[in-house]
């Protein structure tokens, strides 16, 4: 790849101009990241070699050794400055993925030890802080991943702020995790194409929005009183819900989405075959082995699958808006 340094040198020599180094460098690594990206696969830009898990197991690493010497208070602050200074170079000038998000994992973490903030102690400035952490990393470096934690730390305050306990009110995680999944959108929608920065950052926006939002509504299903739920069997709801989600997954050409459902959808299936099977003496073996297959199947035909659902849809003005409805298969 050709690294940000050759780019400055030619336009010191009035090759390029200065402004063109860094959408340059962006393309460049869109086209090389991965060949999936001309047929809008959903690619992973974590790891360009095994250099980026070797720097990232270094950082963590250091990270442990630093917080074995025992400082405290602000002194955390000066691990946050040399690590901010290696972001200078891994992150903003060869701009490596996975070491950037261990970076700022470390970033936040020291940030967090010196204003005394912990998951039992949780206050809103401390956790605004982090939030403006990762916020100032992204505008810096404009790494996806930072966005993550950004989300995470607003949807703690929005939680934090609203009063209300969110155990007996779980359909509140729902109403944040689709504020979430908005936000991922608006990113997704100005890049159906999946070429850039753009898609990266709504990825990251999905893996918080999907557990958000079925969480919530799964914790509703299993604890509502309502009387239409209990007029019929919470299982079949809760295969009901994961059916439509995975249809939506389809759609947007998320395959992330479907990480946080499936650990419900084993639940839902046990519950269903205990109730329904001669013999349930290996039930979670039948659950296992039937989510394994579709795990398997969507894998593998995930574009065949997505034509046949909504192929029908290819040329409408919801295709405007999500990846082409028209892709045969998966590249390889």
């Amino acid at each position: 790849m050709i690294s940000k340094e050759l780019l400055q040198q030619a336009a010191d020599k009035d090759i390029i101009q200065a402004h063109q180094i860094q959408p340059l460098l962006d393309f460049i690594e869109t086209r090389q990241a991965s060949p999936a990206a001309d047929k809008q696969e959903e690619p992973l830009k974590f790891i360009h070699s095994f250099g980026d898990v070797f720097i990232a197991l270094g950082v963590t690493l250091l990270v442990v050794a630093i917080n074995m010497i025992g400082l405290s208070g602000y002194a955390y602050l000066l691990p946050v400055v040399g690590f901010i200074i290696v972001a200078e170079w891994l992150v903003r000038v060869r701009r490596l993925a996975l070491p950037g998000i261990t970076i700022l994992l470390a970033i936040l973490y020291f940030v967090n030890q010196a204003i005394a903030f912990d998951h039992e102690n949780a206050t809103v400035s401390g956790l605004g802080v982090l939030s403006l952490v990762s916020l100032l990393f992204y505008l810096r470096y404009k790494m996806p991943f930072s966005l993550l934690p950004i989300a995470a730390s607003l949807v703690a305050i929005a939680i934090v702020q609203v009063g209300v306990d969110v155990i007996e009110h779980p359909f509140i995680f729902t109403g944040l995790g689709l504020i979430v999944l908005i936000a991922a959108m608006s990113f997704d929608i100005r890049d159906t194409s999946r070429q850039s920065h753009l898609s990266d950052s709504a990825f990251w926006l999905h893996l918080l929005a999907s557990p958000l939002i079925v969480h919530g509504a799964m914790m509703s299903l299993l604890f509502s009183g309502h009387s239409w739920i209990k007029a019929v069997d919470k299982e079949v709801i809760i295969i009901l819900f994961f059916l439509v989600f995975l249809l939506l997954a389809l759609l947007l050409d998320r395959r992330a989405m479907l990480v946080s459902t499936q650990l419900y959808m084993v639940y839902a299936l046990t519950q269903v075959f205990e109730g329904r099977l001669d013999s349930t003496q290996n039930v979670l073996i039948y659950v296992l082995m039937t989510v394994g297959l579709l795990v398997i199947f969507f894998g593998t035909y995930w574009y065949k699958t997505r034509r046949l659902v909504f192929g029908f849809l290819s040329g409408s003005t919801i295709s405007r808006y999500v990846p082409d409805l028209g892709l045969l298969d998966s590249p390889r």
